[in-house]
């Protein structure tokens, strides 16, 4: 595949996967829609939300069962994707069990579907440009997201169900084009690598990503309804630093290494949760804790989701890579939704939130040397490790 063939594809890959994936966190994953929806039907949020990332934990983790080519990774998006859509349709209507169905559906499809991406993501990106690549779906998606929650939360969460739908429409369209005739050059000669060797450090990361995310979870059921009455700000500023941390780390030069980028990140949740635990619930307390909370799973998202993309030149099946990696972000913020829920149901005071948090924090600063030095060892150069200063 020659030069602008690659490019193009690559364009088209991170076009497929932003668009779908807008879909995802707008209206599946903790989505705002979801929530609109719910709030305006008077229904139980947490049975719902809970049972859709259960679902897709499951289709993240499963999906390398059903994937094996690149040929199988475009199927499982197109059929995936139009499942969520036909799936969607029942959230127009009344609530019924066809909701719960539903978001269990589309929950695990389109948990298979991001899992097979990991396929195009190696047969388009080049190996060490990753990084930007996995920085260009995160932003994008994201920035998507702002734009369908402003509606859904500020004119009708039925307006922005159907733009949640359009976006998925458009992702499909996207991933009719991509083309699956030929690989990437690199993915011809990836067996010839270390094999094996990638065993130990995904465990690693697993660990080290899990324990990290349930803090996001924490957020999402702790931090999120406590700032509920700044409906407007909220709408568009809750993922503003995330999409600036990203941004950041996208462009940094190549070279610049952004290992000590992640205690800064370590730091910041700190931070999040001390303000939480301190100041009040206005705008500019919201603005303080959004800011470091957000800025944080930014820089982390961007950690892993690269680690990952590098991985799977060490892998005979890419969708096992990276479903399996991001099913730890998953697990992790369906375990911190669980214990939010219940802090929440108790009433556990604020600066006792605060003191699990940084609990987890902890554990992840102790796990962080051993999880960069067994990187090291697979990706020797990745810009997100320290050769020197950790090992």
């Amino acid at each position: 595949m020659n030069g602008h063939k690659l490019l193009n594809s690559r364009r088209l890959s991170i076009a497929a996967f932003s668009f779908s994936f807008a879909y995802l966190l707008s209206f599946l994953f903790e989505g705002q829609v979801l929530y609109s929806l719910l709030d305006l039907r008077g229904t139980d949020a947490d049975c719902y939300i809970l049972a859709t990332i259960i679902a897709h934990f499951a289709g993240l983790f499963s999906c390398s069962l059903f994937v094996k080519f690149l040929g199988d990774a475009k199927n499982m998006m197109l059929g995936g994707m139009s499942l969520c859509l036909v799936a969607t349709v029942p959230f127009f209507f009344a609530p019924s069990s066809l909701w719960l169905g539903g978001l269990l559906i589309s929950g695990y499809f389109s948990g298979c579907a991001v899992a097979a991406w990991g396929f195009f993501l190696r047969a388009f990106t080049p190996e060490n440009e990753r990084i930007k690549s996995c920085a260009d779906v995160l932003i994008y998606s994201n920035l998507l997201m702002i734009a369908v929650n402003v509606v859904a939360m500020n004119r009708s969460p039925f307006i922005g169900l159907s733009l949640a739908m359009l976006c998925l429409v458009l992702g499909i369209a996207f991933i009719w084009m991509l083309p699956v005739g030929q690989e990437n050059k690199q993915n011809k000669t990836f067996k010839n690598k270390t094999h094996g060797g990638i065993k130990n450090p995904l465990l690693l990361l697993y660990l080290f990503v899990f324990i990290i995310t349930i803090n996001s979870g924490l957020m999402y059921q702790v931090i999120n309804p406590a700032f509920d009455h700044l409906t407007g700000l909220v709408s568009w500023y809750w993922a503003v630093p995330y999409i600036v941390a990203l941004t950041i780390m996208r462009n940094l030069p190549m070279k610049a290494k952004r290992s000590r980028i992640l205690y800064i990140g370590m730091a910041m949740i700190i931070g999040a949760f001390i303000s939480f635990m301190l100041l009040g619930r206005n705008t500019i307390d919201y603005l303080i804790v959004d800011t470091l909370m957000l800025g944080a799973c930014g820089i982390f998202d961007l950690f892993w989701w690269s680690i990952l993309g590098e991985m799977l030149d060490y892998s005979d099946n890419p969708a096992q890579t990276f479903g399996l990696g991001l099913s730890a972000n998953v697990l992790g913020v369906l375990c911190g939704g669980v214990l939010g829920m219940t802090v929440t149901s108790i009433g556990l005071p604020s600066a006792e939130v605060a003191v699990i948090a940084l609990t987890v924090v902890c554990v992840t600063l102790v796990m962080l040397p051993p999880l960069n030095h067994q990187l090291v060892l697979l990706l020797k150069s990745h810009t997100y490790l320290a050769v020197q200063n950790m090992m």
